[in-house]
């Protein structure tokens, strides 16, 4: 058995969330550990749990060197469900007992006959059902956003049970569910139409990332959509990406990632077109700019203020970030938050030279770095060692990027959990926030099940404009809250410039 070769950057993930992280005491944790997903004949003859198995193995694949997959009856989902979890980890141990599991996924109707702490996880269309109780089944109809749902929050779950010494207030979640329609956990009736008639119109989605991936892994499961959804990425996989990108495997790396989705998406009758660019060139190029609908994907504060800015009709954006992850819905006009509202900077913000030259160790190169990163010159030796230096790190452990420029550096050492895995200094380890597989995943499916409900006109009336959840904490009975714009009154929502040059765009009236 041997680790995932892109284990650097799982490392990085847990790092950011388990108290008194120490890398080598969350390997040993992770070798002690065998996770079951047991599943049962109901579970084979239903797609919505075929859906979540497929899901789960994925997400627990990208974290744990040894899983086992187990059914009771002779299952022809066996050996797909080992092959895909070898796919993105081929060194990947895989059994088909319970005898050595520490704890168990179980999707489907029944118990398995083991003493390990167990985790029940089920949907039924909208509605996503997670129990520590009992088995909670599912359903079989067509509509994947609970059933996705549910593998996220079931693989949170053992996660908090794997490492519940170094989290806070992190038991199992007892009896939970919620329709990712009304997103209300308190509904007696949860929201929940089945089936679904979809028109995209014209739809974009920005960022392909593990956010992204995930949006496009649950679409990809809907068939019968209407309309064009284009997909704006400019970046290739790399191997650090495998560690929360759902659509990934081992065979992925150096793929386009608006091509490669664009390919997952071939069966769900959307005219799909990719767009291997970054947002602003895909403007500079584009006929017109009128959005009528606009998905955001992506990671910094200021991509998202670039989308609002070219006045999209209607935006849907998803995050993740230390503490929750969620989804946020906007309109430009009215009283409550554009995108750029929720990003607008309450200080000075630091420069993309700042950042990168305190990742690596080096705050006060703020000009060099800047240089390098501009001109896209190659690392040598003696650079390296200044950083090999200043990370406390041996100078031999970098020079493999002898010859690559400084952002492919910062990708995969720094981004990648290189870095970390040699030793750097705790300051530098943490300047990455890289969030775990199941929480960027939920984040995708939240956006997709967004703009699904908005490509059918299910929501009949304004929800809140932002829902979260935290799912390295139990799950709670409010996730939606309103968020007004900005007090400040600064934003480009209230600059009656914007204002009208958005009205005239979609030929509205200001009343």
């Amino acid at each position: 058995m041997a680790l995932a070769k892109f284990f650097e950057k799982t490392a990085l993930a847990a790092s950011h969330v388990l108290r008194g992280f120490d890398q080598k005491v969350f390997l040993e944790t992770l070798l002690a550990k065998t996770i079951a997903v047991f599943f049962d004949e109901s579970a084979e003859a239903s797609r919505e749990a075929r859906w979540t198995l497929e899901l789960a193995v994925n997400l627990l694949a990208r974290l744990y060197p040894r899983i086992s997959i187990v059914s009771p009856h002779t299952s022809k989902l066996i050996e797909p469900l080992s092959s895909s979890a070898a796919a993105i980890n081929p060194e990947i141990e895989i059994d088909h007992t319970l005898a050595e599991s520490s704890m168990c996924l179980v999707v489907g109707k029944s118990r398995p006959l083991t003493r390990a702490l167990c985790v029940y996880v089920g949907s039924e269309g909208w509605i996503t059902k997670v129990s520590s109780q009992a088995p909670v089944g599912s359903t079989d109809v067509t509509i994947p956003f609970g059933a996705d749902a549910a593998a996220c929050i079931g693989v949170a779950n053992l996660f908090r049970a794997t490492f519940q010494d170094q989290l806070e207030d992190a038991p199992s979640d007892e009896t939970w569910q919620m329709s990712l329609l009304d997103f209300d956990p308190c509904a007696s009736r949860p929201s929940n139409p089945v089936p679904v008639n979809a028109d995209f119109d014209e739809t974009h989605l920005i960022g392909l990332g593990a956010i992204g991936n995930g949006c496009v892994w649950t679409l990809s499961r809907l068939r019968g959509l209407r309309g064009t959804l284009h997909l704006v990425d400019n970046q290739c996989v790399e191997l650090s990406n495998l560690q929360r990108y759902t659509l990934t495997d081992s065979s992925s790396i150096g793929l386009s990632k608006a091509d490669f989705a664009k390919d997952r998406l071939a069966s769900t009758g959307l005219n799909v077109i990719p767009h291997p660019y970054r947002w602003g060139n895909y403007l500079a190029q584009r006929n017109n700019w009128i959005l009528p609908r606009v998905a955001a994907a992506v990671d910094t504060a200021s991509d998202r203020q670039a989308i609002q800015a070219a006045l999209p009709e209607w935006i849907v954006n998803a995050w993740t970030q230390v503490g929750d992850l969620g989804v946020s819905r906007h309109r430009f006009l009215g009283d409550q938050a554009c995108l750029a509202c929720l990003y607008l900077p309450t200080g000075p913000q630091k420069h993309e030279d700042e950042l990168v030259a305190e990742a690596i160790g080096l705050p006060n190169d703020k000009l060099i770095v800047r240089k390098l990163l501009v001109t896209n010159e190659a690392l040598d030796h003696e650079y390296l060692s200044k950083i090999a230096a200043a990370t406390g790190i041996d100078t031999l452990e970098l020079l493999k990027f002898e010859g690559q420029p400084l952002r492919v550096f910062y990708s995969q050492a720094v981004c990648g959990g290189v870095l970390l895995r040699l030793g750097a200094t705790p300051v530098t380890q943490r300047r990455v926030e890289v969030p775990l597989a199941f929480q960027s995943a939920l984040a995708g499916i939240f956006l997709a099940a967004e703009l699904v409900a908005k490509a059918a006109g299910l929501k009949t009336f304004p929800p809140p404009v932002t829902t979260k959840i935290d799912l390295l904490r139990p799950l709670g009975p409010y996730v939606s809250l309103p968020a007004p714009k900005s007090a400040a009154g600064n934003c480009i929502c209230q600059d009656p410039e914007y204002i009208n040059v958005f009205l005239k765009k979609y030929k509205m009236r200001s009343s």
